[in-house]
C-alpha cells in the first residue's frame, strides 16, 4: 500500500521551481497500436492500472519548507486528445489534481506526465501498464497469460534511490568547469507554443551506420545534431563550443525499481571547425560519451548532486528561498547547453502483446531544442521539441541522415507564426 505523503525527489524539486508555460516540466510517451482505441476499455483499463501504480495517484502540495505528494482517491479517466503535444500540468486550475493526463486519438494512446511525479523509464513502464491492460479487456483470449510489466513491491517503486544510493563519493581531482555553449539564434515561437516533430528511421540501417563510423546509435545521433547546428552558425559564433546535454538513467549503474526520478545529465561539447566530418565528430563525442558515462563518473557526479541535500541547516530554510536558488543556479547551468537527447532505449514487449502494437514515441517541453530517442522492433523515433520558429537545424539534420543513406520519414505539428 502506498503512503499517505511523501516529499519530492531532488530532481523534482528542480521541475518544480523552473517550469514555465513555455516549459511546463511535461514529457509525453505514446503507443500507437494496430487498431482503434475503444474509450470506454480504456477507462476501463486505467482503472485497473491505476491501484498497480499507487505512487502515481497522487496529488501534489506546497508545504512551508517543502512539496510533497498526497496519496489521493481521484481515478484517472482518458479524454480525446485536445491539447497540444506535453500542455501544462501543474497549474492553478489543475491544483489538487493527478498530475498525469491519458487522452487517445485513432488507435493511439497518449500518456503525459509532470516530470517531477517520474522520469521516462517510470513513465514507459507505466504506459506499457496501460497498454497491456487494455488489450487483455480487447483481446482477453490472447493476453490472459501475460504479466504486469510492473513486478516490483510498493516500497521499491516509491524508493528515493537519490537518498538510498548516496555514498559520499568523492571524484578525483575537481569536476571540469563547462564553458558557455552556443545557443541556437532566432526568432521564437509564441511563449506558450512549441513544434514538435517526429522523425522516423530503420533502426537496423542507423545502427549500421554507427558501427561503420565505429561509434554508438547515441553517438552518432549527437554527431549528426552537432554538424547541423554548426552549419547554421552564424561565422562570428562558430568559435563558440556545442554542448549536448545526455539524461543517464541511473538505474542501469544501481540496484533500483524506483518508478520516481533516478537519473542525471552528461555533457558532450565539442567546438568544430569547418575541416570537421562526420566521422571526426562523432568519434570524439564518442569517446567524450563513453569517458562520461565510466562507473566512476557517473556515482560521483550523482553524490555531488545530492550531498546539496545534506548540508546541515538546509531543511529549515524556507521553500520559496529553496526555489529562487534553485532558478538561479539552473540559469546558470541553462547557458552550458546547446541542446538535449535524451535515448530512452529500446522498447521491450511480451511476444502476445507485439502484433497489437505498431509503434512507441516520445517528447518532452523545453526551453530550446530536445529530442527523445526510442525504438521499437526496427522503427526508431526521434521525437524533438523547439521553441524556435526556424526548421532549419532539423532540416539539415534530416538531409544529413538522407545523403547518409538512411530512409526518412518526417511529420511536423503546426504552429501559429
Amino acid at each position: 500500500m502506498a503512503q499517505e505523503w511523501y516529499k519530492v525527489d531532488n530532481v523534482a524539486k528542480v521541475f518544480l521551481a523552473t517550469n514555465t508555460r513555455r516549459d511546463p516540466r511535461v514529457f509525453r510517451i505514446s503507443c500507437t497500436l494496430q487498431e482503434q482505441i475503444d474509450p470506454e476499455l480504456l477507462n476501463e483499463a486505467l482503472r485497473v492500472t491505476a491501484p498497480e501504480w499507487p505512487q502515481f495517484q497522487v496529488t501534489l502540495h506546497r508545504g512551508l519548507f517543502c512539496h510533497y505528494f498526497e496519496s489521493t482517491d481521484q481515478l484517472p479517466t482518458c479524454h480525446p486528445e485536445d491539447k497540444a503535444p506535453c500542455a501544462p500540468l501543474y497549474v492553478p486550475e489543475r491544483r489538487n489534481r493527478l498530475i498525469y493526463r491519458v487522452t487517445y486519438f485513432g488507435s493511439r494512446i497518449n500518456l503525459e506526465m509532470f516530470h517531477a511525479l517520474t522520469d521516462g523509464n517510470g513513465g514507459f513502464l507505466f504506459l506499457k501498464s496501460i497498454v497491456r491492460n487494455y488489450l487483455a479487456l480487447v483481446h482477453p483470449a490472447e493476453m490472459q497469460d501475460v504479466p504486469t510489466p510492473n513486478s516490483a513491491s510498493a516500497a521499491a517503486l516509491e524508493q528515493d534511490s537519490f537518498r538510498n544510493f548516496y555514498g559520499a563519493t568523492k571524484r578525483e581531482g575537481k569536476a571540469p568547469k563547462l564553458p558557455n555553449a552556443y545557443h541556437l539564434r532566432g526568432k521564437r515561437l509564441p511563449y506558450d507554443q512549441l513544434q514538435f516533430f517526429e522523425g522516423h528511421l530503420s533502426t537496423k540501417e542507423v545502427l549500421a551506420r554507427a558501427h561503420e563510423l565505429g561509434v554508438s546509435l547515441t553517438s552518432y545521433l549527437g554527431a549528426s545534431l552537432m554538424l547541423a547546428i554548426y552549419a547554421e552558425m552564424p561565422a562570428l559564433e562558430r568559435s563558440k563550443p556545442i554542448a549536448i546535454s545526455l539524461p543517464v538513467n541511473l538505474r542501469n549503474y544501481y540496484p533500483s525499481e524506483t518508478a520516481r526520478n533516478f537519473f542525471n545529465s552528461v555533457y558532450v561539447i565539442l567546438t568544430l571547425t569547418e575541416t570537421d566530418t562526420m566521422q571526426t565528430v562523432a568519434s570524439a563525442f564518442d569517446a567524450q560519451l563513453k569517458e562520461a558515462l565510466l562507473p566512476e563518473n557517473i556515482k560521483a557526479q550523482m553524490d555531488e548532486y545530492e550531498k546539496l541535500e545534506h548540508i546541515p541547516g538546509i531543511r529549515p530554510v524556507p521553500l520559496v528561498v529553496k526555489n529562487l536558488t534553485v532558478k538561479f543556479f539552473t540559469a546558470l547551468e541553462k547557458k552550458h547547453v546547446t541542446a538535449v537527447i535524451s535515448n530512452m532505449g529500446r522498447v521491450t514487449l511480451p511476444d502476445a502483446m507485439k502484433p497489437y502494437i505498431k509503434q512507441f514515441a516520445a517528447f518532452s517541453s523545453c526551453e530550446e531544442l530536445f529530442t527523445c530517442v526510442a525504438s521499437y522492433g526496427d522503427d526508431l523515433v526521434l521525437g524533438t521539441a523547439s521553441s524556435h520558429r526556424s526548421t532549419n537545424v532539423l532540416r539539415r539534420l534530416y538531409r544529413g541522415f538522407a545523403e547518409a543513406g538512411l530512409q526518412v520519414t518526417l511529420y511536423a505539428t503546426e504552429v501559429e507564426k
